[in-house]
């Protein structure tokens, strides 16, 4: 853990003076509903409000930061979480988008069918379960609304498994906002038929050698199974973390655990199934150790469990997906022609940090905040992949560019550094009077864009914030591209000099896991990185002047 993150945060790792750790978490809630009693103005609370904890972080200084999950008149309020900063049981602020306090009645003007009718017809035919309705307030916007959380559960025609919600006004049948999830079943393995189960493996740490497609031979975290006298891929160092072969096959409850005779793994080409194996496990371990690192988080949700990872899935998947259901990923093999398997370390690191966002701030899937999702995991993507620092896998701030079999200059997923090269994604947050940059929209074309490519403003912000108004190589003056400073800012500041990727990963992560919520918009998650920065070194460092200058930049003003 670098020195800055223990300066800032220590979580909940206080129980040194006597306290243990259950007391502290209790205190601290405690603390902050007295905060909410005495400040509901502040956290726009109405008489109907009910909190409920989610977490609780502690800074170093004692600082508390409590996040919290709301209910009106029992019903779950989407868009209504937020987080309490406190200390010394004095309320600092309240980090929430929530515009006002909710007024609504709670019966609802259409039924429950007909609400899933109305989400129907958007999701088409191609269900596999019974859809299910919940009334809830729908918060997400300034009027908060009685609606129905519906889901359909399903799967694209690509393969990808499908869990949406659609928040369908209980009044008129409106779809007001929709959310993304997956579905899976049983985790494999973990369950047995009749009769007396048996006894638990006996395992051991082990090290054994990988021979990946990608990232060339690694050392891997594996496991003797006594039992069954193999090994298995299973990081018993980094919270049995494993690896499944899914046999390509599209359910995930179906997967093989991958075992081996001798510790040696893979062969570095498609003849052997492990050798994708040996990129998931070696991804997943650096992701670990990239947050451990550099933030202290223990593992993804940051309670030392190991996620898996399911290898091979489906027939020509050009995918890859994380399930916060299983706590899992899946790979696919790409197409066999053009794209190889999406298990190099960026597009790994991508998927897995979305796991690290759905137990934190819990940004939908949709809008705005649906962007700053996906940018933050293509932030950290990038930055496990700079923390590896493999000359087989050279760390840039491209996303994906490995996967593609004929490489270029313009193959890869995403460029943060320039999002518009993809002719979609927008460099600039966009407005009226001067929607300047490359690709930007008004308002208007703006509000019906996908999350990956709203995203890029954010990925924009990002790098221009640790690297400055500086062109990669390869994509300078005179390279096809035929970039120059200027075209990476949309406000003419072509001297604006970045802080390094060690201060703005750990102003980003701050800003995510302290003061980011479900509903975050562009407009919030520029006071949210600017308090963060403040937190990090101080009002009025640097820092802070850069922040903001990066915001201006990308037109978030």
């Amino acid at each position: 853990m670098s020195s800055l993150a223990k300066a800032i945060s220590v979580a909940i790792l206080m129980g040194a003076a006597g306290q243990s750790v259950a007391a502290i978490n209790g205190a601290a809630v405690d603390r902050a509903h007295a905060a909410i009693r005495q400040n509901p103005t502040a956290i726009r609370a109405s008489a109907a409000d009910a909190f409920t904890a989610r977490s609780v972080s502690v800074d170093a200084d004692g600082t508390e930061h409590v996040r919290m999950d709301r209910t009106y008149r029992g019903l779950r309020v989407i868009g209504g979480d937020m987080v309490v900063h406190s200390r010394g049981g004095v309320m600092k602020s309240a980090s929430l988008t929530l515009a006002k306090p909710i007024n609504v009645g709670v019966t609802p003007g259409l039924s429950a069918d007909d609400a899933i009718v109305a989400a129907g017809v958007q999701f088409g035919t191609q269900f596999n379960a019974v859809p299910t309705t919940s009334l809830v307030v729908f918060a997400g916007r300034n009027n908060p609304k009685l609606a129905y959380d519906v889901v359909y559960a399903g799967m694209t025609k690509e393969g990808t498994p499908q869990r949406l919600h659609y928040f369908v006004d209980a009044l008129n049948g409106e779809i007001l906002a929709t959310d993304s999830a997956v579905k899976t079943g049983t985790l494999p393995g973990d369950r047995y038929g009749t009769g007396t189960p048996p006894s638990p493996p006996v395992l051991t740490p082990a090290t054994g050698t990988g021979n990946s497609l990608f990232a060339g031979t690694q050392p891997l975290g594996t496991a003797w199974n006594a039992s069954r006298r193999l090994f298995e891929l299973k990081d018993l160092t980094r919270g049995s973390t494993h690896i499944k072969d899914l046999g390509n096959g599209y359910r995930l409850e179906a997967g093989t655990l991958v075992v081996d005779a001798d510790n040696k793994w893979g062969n570095g080409a498609m003849s052997d199934r492990v050798s994708t194996g040996v990129d998931a496990a070696y991804g997943f371990a650096k992701t670990w150790d990239y947050y451990k690192s550099n933030f202290g988080r223990e593992g993804i949700r940051g309670d030392g469990a190991g996620a898996w990872g399911g290898i091979h899935y489906f027939i020509n998947y050009v995918n890859a997906f994380w399930s916060d259901e299983c706590f899992c990923m899946a790979f696919g093999d790409g197409d066999g022609t053009s794209i190889r398997p999406l298990v190099t370390i960026d597009i790994i690191g991508h998927e897995v940090s979305h796991g690290v966002t759905a137990s934190t701030a819990g940004l939908i899937y949709s809008g705005e905040s649906g962007g700053l999702n996906e940018a933050t995991s293509d932030i950290f993507g990038a930055m496990i992949e700079y923390y590896a620092n493999n000359a087989k896998q050279p760390p840039n701030y491209v996303i994906g560019e490995q996967i593609f079999v004929n490489q270029a200059w313009n193959k890869n997923i995403r460029t943060m550094f320039k999002p518009y090269l993809d002719k979609i994604s927008p460099d600039c947050y966009p407005n009226d009077a001067n929607p300047a940059g490359g690709g930007n929209r008004t308002p208007a074309a703006w509000a019906g864009l996908d999350v990956h490519y709203n995203s890029g403003v954010a990925n924009h912000f990002f790098y221009l914030l640790a690297e400055g108004a500086v062109v990669p190589a390869g994509y300078e003056a005179g390279t096809p591209a035929n970039l120059g400073p200027s075209d990476l800012v949309c406000n003419g500041n072509t001297g604006l000099a970045g802080i390094g990727r060690d201060a703005a990963q750990q102003i980003w992560y701050r800003a995510l896991t302290t003061y980011f919520t479900s509903t975050t918009n562009y407009a919030a998650a520029r006071v949210a990185t600017l308090q963060a920065a403040e937190d990090l070194f101080g009002a009025g460092s640097p820092q802070v002047t850069a922040v903001a200058d990066a915001w201006n930049a990308v037109s978030v003003l």
